[in-house]
């Protein structure tokens, strides 16, 4: 398993929750000693890699945003190469801002560029990959990726619906099993659903179990899956959590 990191991704940028100090930290904490997990650190995404996805003014919009812009841009470009990693081995990418919020022309929820849309399109665009499956866990729906994908694309989205426990992960499972002609899965993987949470709904042990489901339904497309960080505000639990997904994942 390669983990994607660099450590501006520890520069507080904002004052919103996914840039609040100590969350990258709590996360590095639980993985910095295990061996089965490798390291690698991204640089930033290009211009042209942001264009893929979002319009030149949405883009002008959060380059004036300073400091802000230079950490998305490092976001960007840590989702694509954990998306090239993984056409090799599985990777996950430590990452942040979140993207799942970012549209082509706009953006809320934390969210400036849309890291996991524009690393499928990059692999798409580099005749890699035809077809992806995005798998979102995240407490939000994330319409940036939906609208970025909305008409036929090629790119399927599915958000994990509300609700009990078992009903989440059941239909994950059925969806995973409805789904065949895809070429990598990719995950937005929020942890903001947990018990300790914004959600209040699954443990800990259930994102292990999101795991194991994400990495047995990519023997369709030759084991290639992959993730990146979207929410998740709790940093008593959010190492632990993180850990369970990548354990099921790998």
């Amino acid at each position: 398993m390669k983990v994607v990191y660099h450590p501006r991704f520890k520069e507080v940028y904002s004052a919103d929750p996914a840039s609040k100090p100590g969350r990258m930290e709590a996360i590095c904490q639980e993985l910095k000693n295990l061996a089965w997990i490798k390291w690698a650190k991204p640089g930033p995404a290009d211009k042209e890699d942001l264009l893929l996805v979002h319009t030149q003014d949405h883009i002008d919009h959060i380059k004036g945003m300073g400091l802000m812009y230079e950490i998305a841009l490092l976001a960007a470009g840590g989702a694509i190469k954990a998306s090239e990693i993984a056409l090799q081995e599985p990777a996950f990418g430590l990452i942040r801002p979140p993207g799942h919020h970012a549209s082509p022309a706009g953006a809320w929820g934390f969210c400036f560029f849309n890291n996991i849309a524009i690393s499928i399109e990059k692999l798409r665009e580099g005749g890699k990959i035809s077809k992806a499956l995005i798998i979102d866990i995240d407490l939000h729906y994330g319409d940036g990726t939906a609208n970025i994908f909305g008409s036929p694309s090629g790119v399927s989205y599915f958000h994990l619906p509300s609700g009990q426990r078992s009903q989440q992960l059941k239909s994950l499972q059925d969806y995973l099993a409805s789904k065949a002609d895809y070429n990598i899965l990719a995950v937005s993987a929020g942890f903001d659903r947990h018990e300790k949470d914004w959600g209040g709904m699954l443990t800990t042990e259930d994102y292990r179990t999101i795991g194991q489901l994400i990495k047995d339904a990519s023997d369709r497309c030759k084991g290639r899956r992959y993730a990146v960080l979207e929410g998740g505000y709790n940093h008593q639990v959010l190492g632990r959590n993180v850990l369970a997904l990548l354990e099921g994942l790998e």
